[in-house]
């Protein structure tokens, strides 16, 4: 190849110019393959490009039958052309009709080619075509060659991603990049979601490729290099300051990436091609992720994410542009994307402008899940490589239920959905003429209907939905958006705004559940093996009593003169609930000693979630006020299943005999003993197993706000006579060794109970 690095520059610069030219899409491309075939002295210069039907279709060429353009096809992984697309591998062959792979297409007229050099075209990783060049001669391309086709296979995925290929494919052959997508999650918050893209840490666009200066362009890769280096430094910093444990490891981890000597002189080799610096960290992270991608290896896949967060880092230092997207020029109807992201985060997006959230990673227990659902915003997370599917402003629909993801739909799923959306919209104004109505069954059992919340913003659902009370505050999640640990002052001032606005109805705040999933960014963690039976909830109250004690004072002067409701989460013996309830005497005791008035009535329980306490449940109804069951870990810890732990998450049915029979042990024995019993996990919240549960005894279900509604109006067209009956016989002669489920969708459905 001639002219040692000015070859490669002359080109770019030339491409460039034909970029630039106001002429047709084809005329374009044609242009292009010329420029390519000219600066590499090679007889043939061919683009193939993705379509949407997964074929190759050649969109031009310079020196094979210009007959073939739009004609020839071939499948992914066919001939040496799909076989790069497969891939996304270069392949340099100097006699490529020997190669095993090799395809023979007549009507190209490509049988006097011998030697073949291609690459693929990418974009975030993904093929969008495959760029070609050949030769008479039986020849070995340089690495040098390779590189400078890999550099220019940029300019191509640049012209495909911004569709102006579109226009000139063949009938039906719309290219991959713009394609519909059906996309499979993990449903989060239920709802449907229609919009428009909007990426949390938007991607940086590389618009200009070609550098003007090499030598500015290399200054400029090391600065922004040693200035993302510091910033790790920095993290690694803050990271020492809360003390030994995973994180740490996480941290190190990504500092010995920000440090690999392999990556930093690949970064420099695509620079000293003649790309600007930001497009050398472009075509590198390109080429790492078509890689990385194909493994099958979780450690190395993993990896990935690494070297996506330091590429991104990199290329917004070296364009300046902020690493995560301004909330005030959100658009309307915003689904917002993102790989994960914490709560506090959500909270600062408008929620007037947000249709739904899209996650790559963070299932329905996540952190940021629970604040989704609070706000009812649809969500779905686990969706694999979503952030690389997606453009900003693509159009996209969510559906919160199933976990279905479409993005760029078809006008008929676009049609279908809306119709949903519309249904839905009309249920829930069906749920809200019910808001006043009594949740009494057909039969005349009064049923409570309690609302979950965590966060202020909860608090106006609590009326619209005519909720009885708040079953369950979940305290922690203030901790979790604060910056740093609350002061007692602090707490007590946000626990006297959740009374005040809800003053008509009751509040159970449940006291700190943190540890397992559930990390205070400012709390030193410890690594655990199994962190959701480990250090956690009132473990950690208790060993810290400081913490607890802080948190009751806030609570109990929060409550002056007026009912209050405390329960204690993961409590597994009778002695953890006894040095509790002691802690709070010492606190009422303070109170009275600095005239503070306490609450007229003091309720205290416990969370039932841990199994241990179905064989002391005598022993806690002496003691305790009330039961609220926690079913999401009772019925984990029942079945040794991580509900978060996809490969057995599924496996076991909270509708089987085992929960079932666990379930109306505890209704049995709080009855018998006079004391109020609520369920208060995600099962309550749906329409067929709330049937099931008040066929077993429960009077009080708690639920997310979006839930009453519909519970409702299951409960209005049902009778616990009949309920009670079928389940008392089905529990007694069943063997146990299948949900009830399907039987029990039956029942609903011959007894006209709306599911």
């Amino acid at each position: 190849m001639r002219g040692a690095l000015a070859g490669p520059r002359l080109l770019l610069r030339r491409l460039r110019e034909a970029m630039a030219e106001p002429i047709g899409a084809q005329a374009r491309l044609d242009k292009i393959v010329v420029h390519i075939a000219s600066n590499m002295v090679a007889e043939v210069c061919s683009v193939y490009v993705l379509r949407a039907d997964g074929r190759l279709e050649l969109f031009a060429t310079e020196g094979l039958n210009r007959e073939a353009v739009h004609l020839t096809t071939m499948r992914a992984g066919e001939g040496l052309v799909g076989l790069i697309a497969e891939s996304a591998e270069p392949l340099a062959l100097a006699d490529a009709q020997s190669h095993p792979a090799f395809s023979y297409k007549p009507e190209t007229g490509e049988e006097i080619y011998h030697s073949f050099l291609g690459v693929p075209i990418l974009r975030g990783g993904n093929t969008l075509g495959v760029l070609v060049v050949q030769n008479r001669a039986r020849r070995t391309y340089s690495e040098e060659e390779v590189e400078v086709l890999q550099t220019t296979s940029m300019l191509l995925a640049e012209m495909i991603a911004s569709g102006e290929l579109q226009s000139v494919a063949s009938a039906g052959g719309d290219i991959a990049l713009r394609r519909p997508l059906t996309l499979k999650g993990s449903p989060v918050a239920d709802g449907v979601g229609l919009g428009y893209v909007v990426m949390h840490e938007p991607r940086v666009i590389v618009k200009q490729l070609v550098a003007e200066d090499l030598k500015q362009e290399e200054k400029r890769l090391e600065e922004a290099i040693a200035e993302v280096r510091a910033s790790i430094d920095k993290l690694v910093d803050r990271g020492d300051q809360v003390g030994p444990g995973e994180h740490r490891e996480v941290l190190e981890t990504f500092r010995m990436f920000a440090h690999d000597q392999g990556w930093l002189r690949r970064l420099r080799e695509a620079v000293q091609t003649g790309l600007t610096a930001e497009a050398a960290v472009e075509r590198v992270q390109n080429d790492a992720r078509a890689k990385l991608q194909r493994r099958p290896d979780p450690y190395m896949r993993d990896r990935l994410h690494d070297l996506d967060d330091l590429a991104n880092r990199l290329l917004h230092q070296l364009t300046g542009q902020p690493f995560v997207r301004a909330n005030d020029d959100l658009p309307d109807n915003a689904i917002l994307v993102a790989r994960t992201m914490g709560p506090a985060a959500l909270l600062d997006y408008d929620r007037e402008k947000l249709r739904g959230l899209l996650l790559e990673e963070g299932g329905a227990s996540s952190h940021v899940a629970i604040v989704a659902r609070a706000l009812g915003i649809t969500a779905v997370g686990e969706v694999a490589n979503i952030i690389d599917l997606v453009e900003q402003g693509d159009a996209v629909i969510i559906d919160g239920g199933t976990g279905e993801v479409h993005v760029r739909p078809p006008a008929d799923v676009e049609a279908a959905y809306a119709e949903k959306a519309r249904l839905r919209a009309r249920r829930q104004e069906q749920y809200r003429k019910l808001r006043d109505v009594p949740a009494i069954t057909r039969d005349g059992v009064k049923i409570d209907l309690h609302m979950n919340a965590g966060l202020l913003i909860d608090l106006p659902n609590v009326a619209e939905t005519g909720a009885t009370s708040i079953g369950l505050f979940r305290t922690e999640l203030q901790f979790m958006v604060a910056p740093q640990f609350p002061r007692m002052s602090t707490q007590l001032g946000f626990y006297q705004s959740v009374l005040n606005a809800v003053p008509d109805r009751p509040v159970t705040f449940r006291t700190l559940d943190i540890g397992g999933d559930k990390i205070l960014p400012y709390m030193p963690t410890m690594e655990e093996e199994n962190p959701a039976l480990g250090w956690r909830a009132i473990r950690i109250g208790l060993d810290r009593p400081g913490l607890l004690r802080s948190q009751l004072r806030a609570m109990l002067r929060a409550g002056a003169g007026r009912a209050l409701r405390i329960m204690f989460p993961m409590v597994a013996t009778v002695k953890e609930f006894d040095d509790a309830k002691a802690m709070v005497e010492r606190e009422l005791k303070h109170l009275d000693r600095h005239h503070y008035e306490p609450p007229s009535d003091l309720k205290l329980g416990i969370m039932v979630e841990v199994p241990s306490v179905l064989w002391q449940l005598d022993e806690f109804l002496a003691r305790v006020d009330f039961l609220s069951v926690g079913s999401n870990d009772l019925v984990q810890y029942l079945f040794a299943a991580d509900r978060d732990n996809k490969r057995v998450s599924g496996r076991f049915d909270p509708l089987s005999p085992p929960i079932l029979r666990a379930l109306k042990f505890i209704t049995d024995k709080a009855r018998a003993a006079g004391t109020p019993v609520t369920l208060c996990g995600e099962i309550g919240g749906r329409p067929l197993e709330a049937m099931v549960l008040i066929g077993l005894g429960y009077r009080g279900l708690s639920m997310t706000g979006s839930s009453i509604g519909p519970v409702k109006a299951a409960i209005l067209e049902l009778n616990v006579a009949e309920i009670e009956a079928f389940l008392t016989r089905r529990l007694a002669e069943h063997d146990g060794t299948e949900s009830l489920r399907a039987e029990l969708r039956r029942f609903a459905e011959t007894n006209g109970i709306p599911l």
